[in-house]
């Protein structure tokens, strides 16, 4: 200890008394300022409350108070954390993993602000072209035109001309005669040169150029009075427009604009600005998908997805069709009538109907009538029809409904599509036609990082764009070593935050804060080295020491070990979970950490406990081949994946193992066995379904978005405590059936609140308050429903009991206690049954998830794919995790996991290992078998680590 209390003593320190926060247990802690603090411990221990809720809130509180009440009355009321008193803060700045921007208009660019900069780069020293030609446009002041044309060689002959007609059909006998009796003399009609003297007849049905010939010099000294004047009176003439023809030379004619328009095609384009470039401003964004880049439109596969049915048998699924196969419906009347008129049958399977048909039912007849002979309720006859087509008629049924649920159901047969207009680039076409070193502003942010800082260092710009942008490009080049620096080289400027995992928004999140520069200021942050690979641990560790050399406090809530290895102070919240964490098992440096023999960390840390690696690994029973997956960045790889073990998908950050995973094997499996509506993603198809009967994704959404669904509804216990209470003697007495002991139907429950045990209560300028109902005092039930007990506990008794405290209440109820046993199983002794969902972390909600899959019978067919589970565990659930993992594959299951802990890795019966490097660089199989067998190729970043494991 004496370490540590050199580093309090000789700096100043966090001082936190009487913490109660949650299940915190009145901790006392003191936390070194300007140092790198770790808070480690089992998940549920109580880390997140120290740190979020107690400091981080706190902070925060205090730095509100310091504001003007006027200020305070739009920024809401903070609530005052459960603690006595928090000595030595600095203002808290909190990178969580939840305040990502789900908005569709965010992208990688708009948050880090670097997009910002580019559209400030582009509106100031961006060189325009013509939308339709790509012709360079430049506006030019007279002065630079005459500069221009004196800087050709002397002695050349010229001839000014004024275009006054382009593309134009017509006789055009008025424009002739005004430039006769303006004194013209010549006239230039389609490349022809003629008197204007001469009877021009022009044929009206041609397009035709006219350009009047105002005057004819010879480039020498002196002439620069009498070009001024010519120029003036040829820009008046053409609206801004001057051709200059070197006469007796084969050069092409010289064009000069007074305008940003296209000498060539006319078109003119308004004046740069930022705003042209932004695609959440209506001067930007194209006129067609507002900005999006995409569309949602109703796709034909989503509507007929299986078109080896007839109509008959129920291809079209779409809805307000599915009644097409039930004769004496209108929907079979119209399609009787179309397979009349145009010689097909209802019985034919939809694919092998010619496409001249297939358009037909989905686009319509073209505004030609067919009769449909119809028998309702209200009698028969026969109606001409214009039928729309299957897509239009839905297009239609979905703009007028008013239903929001009919709407939701009509969106899962839509896909999101690029705009027609826009190509996906978001922006108007004058926009996308605005040049810097040859690329447009879209190209510049579909780059990955990586190239894109390449490509800002090899920038040639002339020496004027030089002096205008060098001080933006230093701040765009900055920023962007900023993202290189926490790991995040293989993300692009124009990727949608929506689509980030929780741990790459939060990385660059960080990277903006570095880019910010503060100095003195508490950082907070939460599992920042998810879903990064173990070698780009030390990019963002270096990141970290950056921030805490600066002369900042960096807290950061973490179970990775790199990361405690690296850090000046640990502290350890334990020694349980729930009830039985909340207190501080130690704190101090990693050797003192170690050296506590009550810390579960430390005996992590220094090896005396450890995840032992399995003596054998089983074989696989069969196998699933992907063929040609080329989604994203995937390089038309085939992968095989083992059936009947636990296969680990590895790889560095970005190279394209969600891809391959998420988009394509989970979606494509999720179609054929589960008949869910989604599109795979781009693939020649997947061999061996036919082993599998159904697809099961375990992520880490919550359980229920309401604090209605707990983990007892969740997992169907709650419906079989609620038969034992409707069974007791009590309950038969009053006639009770099991929906009184229901909390969402009206009957057992407390109407006051709804069931729902608290009341909230808006509050005008201040943050809404929850208080307990004080009719049920917050039990959910009415008093009547209470009364009934079932060995002495009511209802809200059983609720109220954790998962450890349930196990033995209910041992002698078998099919209770099973699913009770396997929510203790994977580690949730410490939950309560009726715990809200809201209340419940990631890693939580996912350990539900596998509890209810165990507690199912296992027909040995199923696949279970799992993206990053480990994430939030902490060393000792990451063993719990492996062990359900492996208790799942022992049943014949097989189970795909995307992961970067090593524990994890080590332990995996099989390995496909994709690379290189992340975006371009990668979505190849660098290596594919055992753990042992991947440690032995060099070619594997993974192999490398998992080699070091294996030895360990």
């Amino acid at each position: 200890m004496e370490e540590a209390k050199k580093i309090l003593s000789k700096k100043n320190c966090i001082r936190i008394r009487g913490a109660n926060e949650h299940n915190l247990k009145n901790v006392d802690v003191d936390i070194p300022r300007d140092a790198l603090v770790v808070f480690t411990g089992l998940s549920g221990s109580g880390k997140s409350s120290l740190a979020f809720d107690t400091i981080y809130a706190e902070g925060q509180r205090r730095y509100m108070e310091s504001l003007s009440s006027y200020a305070r009355q739009f920024l809401g009321q903070m609530e005052k954390p459960n603690v006595e008193k928090i000595e030595g803060l600095s203002p808290a700045i909190s990178i969580d993993q939840k305040s990502t921007n789900r908005n569709p208009r965010s992208t990688v660019g708009t948050v880090t602000e670097i997009y910002d900069y580019f559209r400030l780069l582009y509106a100031r020293i961006g060189i325009p072209h013509c939308p339709n030609c790509g012709k360079e446009i430049k506006k030019q002041s007279v002065d630079q035109m005459v500069d221009q044309i004196m800087a050709l060689p002397e002695g050349t002959r010229l001839q000014l001309l004024a275009p006054v007609v382009r593309g134009r059909k017509g006789r055009h006998e008025k424009v002739l005669e005004r430039a006769a009796r303006s004194g013209y003399v010549r006239v230039r009609i389609d490349g022809n040169l003629y008197e204007l003297a001469e009877n021009i007849q022009l044929d009206k049905n041609i397009k035709h150029n006219i350009e009047i010939v105002v005057d004819r010099l010879i480039v020498k000294p002196g002439i620069e009075r009498r070009l001024t004047d010519s120029i003036e009176n040829v820009l008046n003439l053409s609206e801004g427009l001057l051709f200059v023809e070197r006469v007796g030379s084969d050069e092409e004619m010289l064009t000069f604009s007074q305008s940003f328009s296209c000498p060539d095609c006319g078109v003119s384009i308004d004046e740069i600005e930022p705003r042209s470039f932004s695609f959440n401003n209506p001067f930007g964004a194209c006129p067609e998908c507002y900005g999006l880049g995409y569309k949602m439109e109703f796709d034909s596969d989503l509507m007929i997805p299986d078109r080896t049915l007839s109509i008959n048998q129920g291809a079209i699924t779409v809805l307000g069709w599915q009644s097409c196969q039930q004769p004496g419906s209108f929907a079979n009347a119209i399609l009787q009538a179309l397979a009349e008129e145009y010689h097909f049958d209802l019985d034919t399977p939809f694919g092998e109907y010619p496409q001249k048909i297939q358009d037909i039912l989905l686009h319509g007849t073209g505004g030609k009538e067919v009769l449909v002979y119809y028998e309702g309720q209200r009698g028969k006859g026969q109606y001409p029809i214009a039928f729309e087509g299957l897509i239009r008629n839905v297009e239609r049924r979905y703009r007028e409904t008013g239903s929001d649920a009919t709407k939701q159901e009509y969106e899962t047969f839509m896909r999101i599509t690029p705009c027609r207009l826009c190509k996906g680039q978001r922006l108007k076409k004058e926009a996308l036609a605005v040049t810097v070193c040859g690329k447009n502003i879209y190209e510049i942010t579909s780059m990955f990082i990586g190239e894109l800082s390449q490509f800002l260092q090899d920038m040639k710009l002339t020496a004027q764009q030089e002096l205008i942008g060098s001080q933006i490009l230093k701040e765009i080049r900055a920023r962007v070593g900023f993202l290189i620096d926490v790991g995040l080289d293989y993300l692009s400027l124009s990727r949608a935050t929506g689509t980030l995992s929780g741990g790459e928004a939060q990385r660059i999140r960080l990277a903006t804060q570095i880019g910010s520069g503060l100095v003195g200021v508490c950082y907070i942050l939460d599992e920042p080295s998810i879903g990064l690979h173990q070698r780009d641990n030390d990019k963002l560790l270096a990141t970290l020491k950056n921030l805490r050399d600066l002369g900042n406090t960096l807290i950061v809530v973490e179970h990775d070990e790199d990361t405690m290895r690296a850090a000046d102070y640990i502290v350890d919240v334990g020694p349980g979970a729930g009830s039985h964490g909340g207190q501080i098992v130690a704190s101090g440096t990693v050797e003192e950490i170690m050296n506590t023999p009550e810390s579960i960390t430390g005996q992590y840390l220094s090896g005396a406990k450890k995840i032992p690696v399995p003596e054998t690994r089983r074989k696989p029973t069969g196998w699933l081949t992907v063929r040609s997956a080329e989604e994203n960045n995937l390089k038309k790889i085939d992968v095989k994946f083992p059936l009947g073990v636990f296969t680990c998908v590895t790889g560095v950050s970005g190279s394209g193992k969600s891809s391959l995973v998420n988009e394509i094997l989970y979606k494509h499996l999720a179609r054929d066995l589960n008949r869910a509506r989604c599109i795979p993603g781009k693939h020649a198809g997947i061999d061996g379904i036919e082993q599998l009967d159904k697809v099961i994704a375990i992520d880490q959404s919550p359980i229920g978005r309401t604090p209605r669904s707990n983990p007892a509804t969740y997992t169907g216990v709650f419906d079989m405590i609620r038969d034992l209470f409707a069974s007791t003697s009590d309950a038969k007495a009053k006639g009770y059936k099991k929906g009184r002991f229901s909390f969402n139907v009206k009957g057992g429950r407390c109407e006051a609140c709804g069931g729902d045990g608290i009341i909230k209560i808006e509050m005008h300028f201040l943050p809404d308050v929850y208080v307990p109902c004080e009719v049920c005092g917050g039990k959910r039930y009415n008093r009547e429903t209470l009364d009934v007990k079932y060995k002495g506990k009511s209802i809200y008794d059983v609720l109220d009991m954790t998962v450890e405290e349930a196990l033995t209440f209910f041992e002698n109820v078998p099919s209770i206690q099973r699913k009770i046993q396997t929510l203790y199983d994977v580690g949730l002794s410490y939950v309560k049954l009726g715990q809200p969902s809201t209340e419940l972390s990631g890693g939580e909600a996912q350990r539900i998830k596998l509890a209810a899959e165990l507690s199912r019978r296992s027909t040995g067919r199923t696949i279970y794919i799992l993206d990053e589970p480990t994430t939030g565990l902490h060393f000792a659930d990451v063993q719990k995790l492996i062990e359900i993992l492996h208790r799942l594959a022992e049943g014949g299951n097989t189970v795909v996991v995307i992961e970067h802990n090593l524990d994890v890795i080590k332990t995996a019966d099989y390995l496909i290992d994709i690379g290189p490097e992340g975006g371009m660089r990668g979505g190849t199989v660098i290596a594919k078998g055992t753990p042992e067998e991947v440690a032995k190729n060099p070619a594997s970043y993974t192999g490398y680590y998992v080699k070091k494991m294996l030895k360990s």
